[in-house]
């Protein structure tokens, strides 16, 4: 099943600006569209049709960044009928415009965006604290950590912070609630890879759903790896998360400025 479903997420990559169905891509993996459904979910964490909309959104980051194409071409290029559709999916998912998204690339904002805050350490509010485990590499690196109401890192997260290596991390400022924290380990220099594969060096979540309740501390270690075919693109408004650029074309971050930040998942 594994393999089938690697073919018809290659599909997705190779087929992204055409109208695929759920029965086209199914078709890929030789399997009925209902047990297709199923299959993808259990290994990718999410249905078909969405994770074709992230492919669609990562290489529409990758044409605003790369490209002077305006933003009405962008949306058609990458199967959008409407550019309306294509600016509210992308705003929602990403956290911010595509016009905005690639104007605060272009003026080196993508390390520190003003629309990314840290948690409010507010009364009654939890915390999630822990360690993070990365496998060698011969990159300088930097790890993002952050806090998620869905399953799916997208959007803006409710905590974040960013560490110059592994270790302590600390998400502050979560409501009671069921949250999904997510980690992405990213060279400070840019790594050349082809789209598919042009996601952070290693990605990690914790085992489980962090549950917090009566605004307590909770501890949740996260071990990292490389990502796979299987995991669903970044969606976030950073773009060194997917590669696209060095860090150092970013501005500096201050320390100050070390929890806004945001990360993606595994």
């Amino acid at each position: 099943m594994h393999d089938a479903v690697e073919r018809a997420v290659a599909t997705m990559w190779e087929r992204f600006d055409e109208p695929l169905t759920l029965t086209d891509i199914a078709d890929t993996a030789i399997l009925s569209k209902f047990y297709f459904s199923r299959v993808f979910r259990t290994l990718t964490g999410t249905s078909p049709s969405r994770f074709l909309a992230a492919v669609r959104l990562c290489m529409a980051k990758k044409l605003l960044l790369e490209t002077t194409v305006s933003v009405t071409d962008i949306s058609i290029m990458v199967g959008y009928n409407s550019l309306g559709t294509f600016t509210s999916r992308f705003t929602r998912s990403v956290g911010v415009p595509p016009a905005r998204f690639r104007l605060m690339c272009q003026l080196g904002m993508s390390a520190t965006p003003s629309a990314l805050r840290p948690g409010n350490p507010a009364a009654h509010r939890g915390s999630v604290h822990g360690e993070v485990y990365v496998p060698e590499s011969p990159h300088p690196i930097r790890i993002y950590v952050a806090a998620f109401k869905e399953s799916i890192p997208e959007g803006q997260p409710k905590s974040c912070d960013i560490l110059e290596g592994p270790g302590s991390y600390r998400l502050i400022g979560l409501p009671d609630g069921q949250w999904s924290v997510r980690v992405a380990v990213v060279p400070k220099r840019a790594v050349a890879a082809g789209p598919m594969v042009r996601q952070p060096l290693f990605i990690g979540a914790a085992q489980k759903p962090v549950v917090i309740s009566g605004g307590k501390a909770v501890e949740a270690d996260i071990m990292t790896r490389p990502p796979g075919n299987l995991d669903i693109p970044i969606l976030l408004a950073l773009p060194e998360l997917d590669g696209w650029q060095p860090l150092e074309a970013a501005l500096p971050i201050r320390s100050s400025e070390v929890t806004a930040s945001v990360v993606p998942g595994a």
